[in-house]
């Protein structure tokens, strides 16, 4: 496994097939296109595939006339593996890599087949929006996000270049992991995240619309990915199956834990329990990396009230620019029952108290 993230190495000249064209694939096709790389694009449904190249993503299939450099295999999961196997039949000489979000089970899948991996690179971009389709595709979408390379032993040095070469042509931080890292590492990073949202979203069904109006944004921090298509996640959780129920049935014993703690709360050592539980929650998000990839680093928090009306936001981040301090983080909550908002940001703490009280002497309602 590579431990650090690299921009890739070497640039594309092209010419590049992408199959399938959603959201990822026609970003992929609009990101080379800004590089002048010649992009070629096909997709199952004629619309999606119309749509992207009214966009600028590249043009029909047809139309190539020799033997591209790279063929990118932008399709679902559970039909990925068929739709790489097809590329590298018909396309005798270009590297062919995926993008799907899962790798063990394709790469698999493929040497089950006896297909030549030599020129077959399983990847993986790390970016996404709520939208979906080619309508929703941005150009910079993978700019500075992680983009994970997952070679196989059968793979050629010159096929991995090429795949590093797609994911630096457009602006991702590469790093290489084998099939199984990756799906291990995505299974917690990713994948539960995901399951824990949605448990927690499918507990509000039929809760009383009074109840939810005390919701904050811890709910609705936690529920944000809960909105995800669950066709996909079908795909995905299926895909992936064995290494996220292993991280499952950690969760159930520390489920099963704190269900027999808060059963008898008084019972000695229970106190003890739940802030042993609480700690180690606290240590395991200590651990997330911080800003730009870095280490982890504690901030300052503070809360400036605004008035809900246009123009505030931005006269504030303008007057904390004017005294001089970077904003580390920001969240924007809306008061229940005023017609105000709560801006939260994070600095340095050496910048706390001097950026208190520059904003209270310009007017502004700050809370610590």
């Amino acid at each position: 496994m590579s431990a650090f993230g690299t921009h890739g190495r070497g640039h594309l000249d092209g010419p590049v097939v992408v199959l399938g064209t959603g959201l990822l694939g026609a970003s992929i096709g609009l990101g080379l296109r800004g590089r002048g790389v010649p992009v070629f694009l096909f997709d199952p449904s004629p619309t999606n595939q119309a749509v992207a190249v009214d966009i600028g993503a590249g043009r029909p299939l047809p139309e190539l006339g020799e033997e591209p450099q790279l063929v990118v295999v932008a399709a679902p999961p559970d039909v990925t593996a068929d739709v790489v196997q097809k590329a590298l039949s018909d396309y005798a000489s270009a590297v062919v890599v995926d993008i799907a979000s899962v790798k063990a089970t394709i790469l698999a899948q493929l040497r089950e087949r006896g297909v030549d991996l030599s020129r077959y690179v399983g990847t993986h971009p790390m970016a996404g929006r709520e939208k979906s389709g080619p309508v929703a595709a941005r150009g910079e979408l993978f700019t500075s996000m992680p983009w994970v390379v997952c070679p196989s032993e059968e793979t050629s040095p010159g096929a991995v270049q090429v795949a590093r070469a797609l994911a630096g042509d457009l602006g991702a931080i590469v790093s290489q992991f084998s099939a199984d890292e990756h799906d291990e590492a995505v299974a917690l990073v990713s994948h539960l995240p995901q399951i824990m949202s949605s448990l927690l979203a499918s507990r509000l069904q039929g809760t009383p619309l009074h109840a939810l109006s005390l919701a904050g944004n811890g709910l609705r921090d936690t529920t944000r990915i809960a909105a995800s298509d669950p066709t996909l996640w079908v795909q995905i959780l299926g895909g992936n199956a064995d290494k996220v129920v292993s991280i499952l049935h950690g969760v159930r014993e520390d489920l099963n834990r704190l269900i027999g703690t808060l059963e008898a709360p008084s019972a000695p050592g229970a106190r003890l329990d739940l802030a042993q539980l609480i700690s180690e929650g606290n240590a395991g998000q200590a651990r997330i990396p911080g800003k730009h990839g870095g280490p982890p680093q504690a901030y300052s928090w503070l809360t400036i009230l605004v008035d809900d009306k246009p123009g505030q936001i931005a006269r504030l981040l303008t007057e904390i620019g004017e005294i001089g301090v970077n904003l580390e983080d920001l969240r924007l909550d809306h008061s229940s029952g005023q017609n105000v908002g709560m801006v939260e940001l994070s600095v340095l703490p050496s910048k706390h108290d001097l950026l208190v009280e520059a904003l209270t002497d310009r007017g502004w309602r700050v809370l610590q």
